[in-house]
């Protein structure tokens, strides 16, 4: 899950080296998938509900977490031979994407590399020391895209932001001269990231110090490397507040250091869609392919690529074993790149559709980290029945949501919402008017005591302690949490393969007590407003 969520979109459809012959395969079709019906390949006959009960009860049965672990374990061993992550534009991500090109292609798929050029992004140091009146070390992440200090930081005065409706975002909050030559601190909200660091820039200030309004650690981005206008930093709100509170009664000097790799490089989504099936009607599911430069990314999202992989090879069989078993409409598979660097991968992707084939894609359903050691059950909330953070999804969003939390009720799993803060691949799909839904077991937002005694756990801790970090490795994975949402995965393909008309029953919108599950109310990296 990225560091960086998507800024407001539209909420209705608005239009009707593993084998290195693997990396440099031909384009077996456009990033977007071919226009054409693929018409006559599927069963035609019958009926589609019965149809679809059927193919989604055997994925269901033969889809597990135990298989897809498998995945989980060549994706750990790829990232230790390779710096210990699968960040884009890495020889790790690479061995990533040949691994599940290979095995998508082996199975029958159509399968095509989607190439593009991004900035990779690697974190070279990320410090904060306080200096005086008392010495102490604060920790600090870095924003994706900062501008770096020099070697051994700057230093210099703090100088708080007053607190207000929009803290930091706008030229009146920062008085004249008292910014000039010091690092700004900064609470988070209202504005994004970006334009909180400008706005400090603008008053003089050399740094910026961005302290959380909630609990949980604070990353984030700047957005790109063109808005990054003075090295930027986000610490804890409990943090915040101590050092708001000493500067407030006096000088304080902090010594910050953020440094960061910035190049351009080239990576690559994988794309896999059954040869067969109406293309007008195509079903979509995506998972990031890519881990962060911190970790192997195990949870974050080799999890959601592994159950998607799973789902996938199990289909493949099924229809192979009973060729009277294909589905109607086809289904595409997209493990995308660069997610981590702000949705890259999934922006390029939706970007080259063309109106037509926009229209095509019935759905797309995201999954990413579905496995979180210390999980909650998470499903985007299509209707904005929550009332938390953005909007509704596009028109057909609140089915898909519907449809997931059905399923979870008959076997008896709780579950609650989500908002579509944007911090993974459903954002571009939203945005271009693609009804979008999937599901999350949480990232480094903290578990409350109410989640604890409906899902086990600890409450007062996150969902995901090792979100970002080394420690994202095979040791970090529920599996119970993992099987349930591979069965998500399962039902969903195998329903929607045959049978889409739940995409146009009517929803009872009902009020819930949802939550983002990933930092609280608003996303904690959100571009459009932090």
């Amino acid at each position: 899950m990225k560091s960086a969520a998507r800024a407001p979109r539209t909420t209705r459809r608005t239009t009707a080296a593993l084998a290195a012959a693997a990396l440099t395969a031909p384009l077996l079709l456009t990033a977007a998938g071919p226009a054409t019906a693929d018409r006559g390949h599927g069963p035609g006959h019958g009926d589609p509900a019965k149809d679809a009960r059927k193919l989604s009860r055997e994925l269901v049965r033969d889809s597990s977490a135990r298989g897809a672990y498998r995945h989980l374990e060549r994706f750990q061993r790829i990232a230790d031979a390779n710096s210990g992550h699968r960040a884009a534009g890495s020889p790790g991500h690479d061995a990533s994407a040949a691994y599940v090109y290979k095995l998508l292609r082996k199975a029958g798929y159509r399968v095509s590399y989607d190439t593009f050029r991004f900035t990779y992004t690697e974190t070279l140091a990320e410090k904060l020391a306080v200096v005086s009146p008392e010495a102490r070390d604060v920790d600090i992440e870095s924003m994706t895209y900062t501008k770096s200090t020099p070697e051994g930081g700057v230093q210099a005065a703090l100088a708080h932001v007053p607190t207000d409706e929009t803290t930091g975002c706008e030229a009146e909050d920062y008085a004249a001269g008292d910014y000039d030559g010091k690092i700004a601190l900064i609470q988070r909200g209202a504005c994004s990231f970006a334009e909180k660091q400008a706005a400090a820039a603008d008053a003089g200030a050399i740094g910026a110090i961005i302290y959380n309004n909630e609990e949980g650690a604070l990353s984030g981005t700047i957005g790109s490397t063109d808005d990054a206008r003075i090295p930027t930093g986000g610490i804890t709100q409990e943090e915040g507040e101590k050092l708001a509170a000493a500067a407030d009664a006096g000088e304080v000097v902090v010594n910050l250091e953020v440094r960061e790799l910035q190049e351009e490089r080239e990576t690559r989504n994988v794309i896999a869609e059954t040869r067969g099936g109406k293309s007008d009607n195509t079903v979509m599911l995506g998972a990031h392919l890519d881990s962060v430069t911190e970790g192997p990314g195990i949870n974050d999202n080799a999890s959601g690529t592994a159950g998607l992989l799973e789902v996938a090879l199990e289909l493949a069989q099924e229809t192979r074993s009973h060729p009277h078993k294909q589905p109607r409409n086809k289904v595409r598979f997209a493990l995308w790149s660069a997610e981590e660097n702000g949705l890259v991968g999934s922006e390029k992707y939706v970007e080259k559709l063309t109106d037509a084939q926009r229209e095509n894609i019935a759905l797309y359903l995201n999954f990413d980290m579905i496995a979180s050691p210390n999980a909650a059950q998470f499903v985007y909330d299509g209707d904005d029945s929550d009332n938390d953070g953005e909007g509704p999804g596009p028109e057909g969003s609140a089915q898909l949501e519907r449809d997931i939390t059905e399923f979870l009720d008959r076997r008896g799993e709780p579950h609650e919402g989500t908002d579509f803060d944007g911090r993974s691949d459903y954002g571009p799909f939203i945005e271009a008017g693609i009804p979008a839904g999937g599901t999350f077991t949480g990232a480094e937002g903290i578990k409350t005591e109410d989640q604890a005694a409906k899902y086990g756990g600890e409450a007062g801790v996150a969902y995901d302690a090792c979100y970002h970090s080394a420690c994202d490795d095979l040791d970090n994975i529920d599996m119970r949490s993992f099987d349930v949402n591979i069965d998500v995965i399962a039902n969903a393909v195998g329903t929607y393969a045959h049978d889409q008309r739940s995409l146009t029953r009517p929803v009872t919108k009902a009020a819930t007590e949802g939550t983002a599950g990933s930092g609280g109310l608003h996303s904690a990296h959100d571009r459009a407003r932090s």
